[in-house]
């Protein structure tokens, strides 16, 4: 990795530029946009002996961008995404958009060998050296001969994304590894503000916090209530310690767990920090049932309040955090914030994909935990 600088003329001072080696371990779910390249390069046509690329990549997501690439400034581009974990190609070239999609599932948490490489008229993408998809087009208005420049990004793309012929969830929760880009050895390009994340050895399925950030959800955009006798559930399964959850209205805040001095609407909760999977019986589960005027923990009644209408103001749109407080300081105790592994999160039964909310903190993994204990592990 390298570290440059250069000027930024608004502020008048000096913003780092970090350089990246394409053949390193590089962690694409730790980016501060959707859409937006984590790392991006570009090669004069000239200087390119073959249009290869071949890279190890490892996954549990089920959708989003893991590379691109372009020539023509952008007219000519194609884009390879994980779409319910099956590889997508998707090109336009001229006035053609072509959109095909085949393979293995690819989200199974192992390392997979994928190439991807241009035959003429044709893109090939090879998953563990046998070829998958083969996907060409051609048109009147199409140049087959290659000149100018050629853009390659990783986990975005440099076109709006509204030239795609099928839109996808763009966040991409993988590590790359064993990169070897055209043959070039140029450093790549990174958002300004990247820092390195690790990728772990092994991985397992849940949503890591480590104990930097949180994620925020509007209730409206969130399973509604179905009746108010059943209410709306709320159903976590993993190990963690810290705040699990929030809620906040303009003048309501409720925190699982809290100090039991911060009024009679929060909540003291103990819990045990425990290992394994939502499927064993050493795994934690806590349920939080709301009906029209009262909070349950795992069926207890801990809040009550006839004046707070709690399912209106879950329709209505109120903040639902998960890892922490919204609007703490960042200097304030470090047991507002959640560290662990949240396995499932369920609401009125349905699975939350955390690349749904409106805020996520690029410190958070939404598909991926280690599956040892954060202090028995070194990076990969």
């Amino acid at each position: 990795m390298f570290l440059g600088f250069y000027l930024n003329l608004n502020g008048l001072c000096l913003v780092p530029a970090v350089k990246l080696s394409g053949s390193e371990v590089i962690n694409l779910g730790h980016k501060s946009t959707a859409w937006e390249p984590l790392m991006h390069i570009s090669a004069n046509l000239s200087s390119v002996s073959s249009i290869t690329s071949h890279f190890e990549f490892r996954t549990l997501d089920p959708e989003g961008i893991v590379f691109y690439g372009d020539t023509k400034e952008g007219r000519d581009w194609f884009v390879l995404s994980l779409r319910d974990g099956i590889p997508e190609v998707q090109i336009g070239k001229a006035n053609v958009l072509v959109s095909v999609k085949g393979g293995p599932k690819l989200n199974d948490g192992v390392w997979h060998h994928l190439e991807l490489r241009s035959e003429g008229k044709y893109v090939v993408v090879e998953i563990n050296n046998k070829v998958e998809l083969v996907v060409g087009m051609e048109s009147d208005q199409t140049d087959d001969v290659l000149t100018g420049k050629i853009r390659l990004a990783l986990g975005g793309m440099l076109v709006d994304q509204k030239r795609l012929m099928h839109r996808f969830d763009p966040e991409m929760d993988a590590c790359i590894r064993a990169g070897s880009w055209l043959n070039l050895s140029a450093l790549w390009d990174t958002e300004s503000n990247w820092k390195p994340s690790q990728c772990f050895p092994e991985i397992k399925k849940g949503s890591y916090f480590p104990g930097s950030g949180l994620v925020l959800f509007n209730t409206s955009d969130l399973p509604g209530v179905e009746t108010e006798e059943r209410g709306v559930t709320i159903e976590v399964f993993g190990s963690w310690h810290g705040t699990l959850l929030s809620l906040q209205s303009l003048d309501f805040q409720y925190l699982l767990p809290s100090d039991k001095e911060k009024e009679n609407r929060a909540l003291s909760v103990e819990l045990k920090e425990e290992s394994g999977s939502s499927d064993t019986a050493d795994s934690t589960k806590l349920t939080l049932t709301l009906l029209r005027h009262s909070l349950l923990v795992n069926g207890d009644t801990e809040l009550q309040n006839e004046n707070i209408d709690f399912l209106s103001r879950w329709t209505e749109g109120m903040s639902l955090a998960f890892g922490g407080v919204p609007g703490e300081p960042k200097d304030s105790p470090s047991v507002h914030r959640l560290q662990g592994c949240l396995e499932t999160i369920l609401i009125q039964g349905q699975d939350i994909d955390l690349d749904q909310a409106f805020f996520k903190h690029t410190s958070i993994s939404s598909h991926s935990c280690p599956a040892k204990a954060v202090n028995e592990l070194t990076e990969s």
